[in-house]
């Protein structure tokens, strides 16, 4: 009966979840169609187009770009998870003069546009040298107000006060304290957070544009614009080169949205 009761709901969301498939559903069986084919209506079955699509896309040595995307949002998460756990924890649990205005400026970078900084980024990695490197890519996000903003809350809410004087009682030094007490309590916020810089790291852009002219070092939303000619733009090709980009987002999300719920659910709220 219980389950019963809850029936409608069960319905409510199977609905809405349909729904919000249906955009990777259009994409992918618009990537199986001839480009010319897109513009005489929507698109509901496949079509017969997939393998010429699919040779079109490898032919622009289509894995080069995907493992550089792969290596940039790898590394480039990594870092950026740690630095905002580390400062997040000294904001939520030391005391240190001048506190509150750091953290307040850190926090108030956030109501500045990124493109704004992107002109100054832009002359600091020409004057070192790292223009046309992938080196940009990864060091731009490491450095992120909001995953600082993130791990305060959740560190001052989640983690008591009382464990980490237990540690420095028993001899625990301050980093194995923040590596054997903090880091598996605060899992669950670590997951979100790098489900969303990955997220962020894997779609960036505008940075590889300005940044990077060599081909080879294209990452794939750059590598998207060359499934095309001086006469002819395959747009079903590119469709496709987009559905084929959206795996390791939907392998994330799909083994780490018990852990973002729960980080999103606990990150909002500060005890």
């Amino acid at each position: 009966m219980r389950h019963i009761g809850k029936l409608p709901v069960y319905i409510l969301v199977t609905i809405v979840s349909l729904f919000a498939l249906v955009p990777f559903y259009t994409m992918i069986i618009m990537g199986t169609y001839v480009s010319e084919d897109l513009y005489t209506g929507l698109k509901l079955l496949p079509g017969t187009y997939l393998l010429e699509n699919l040779k079109s896309v490898l032919a622009q040595n289509f894995f080069r770009f995907y493992l550089n995307s792969l290596m940039v949002a790898v590394i480039n998460t990594t870092a950026a998870v740690l630095v905002s756990a580390l400062t997040g924890f000294a904001f939520a649990k030391y005391q240190f003069k001048g506190k509150k205005l750091l953290y307040f400026f850190i926090i108030g970078t956030l109501m500045i546009p990124p493109q704004l900084g992107l002109v100054g980024f832009v002359v600091e990695m020409r004057y070192l040298g790292l223009v046309n490197t992938l080196v940009p890519l990864i060091i731009g996000g490491i450095a992120n107000a909001f995953g600082v903003f993130w791990m305060t809350q959740y560190i001052s809410s989640a983690v008591p006060g009382e464990i980490i004087e237990s540690g420095r009682l028993d001899g625990c030094s301050e980093f194995g304290i923040f590596a054997r007490i903090v880091l598996p309590v605060i899992r669950p916020a670590l997951i979100t957070l790098s489900l969303l810089f990955f997220l962020w790291s894997w779609n960036n852009y505008l940075t590889p544009l300005v940044l990077i002219n060599k081909e080879s070092l294209y990452t794939i939303p750059l590598a998207v614009s060359l499934l095309s000619s001086e006469y002819r733009t395959d747009y079903a090709a590119r469709i496709l080169a987009l559905a084929l980009s959206t795996i390791p987002i939907l392998i994330l999300f799909g083994f780490g949205s018990k852990h973002l719920i729960r980080g999103l659910v606990g990150g909002s709220i500060k005890g």
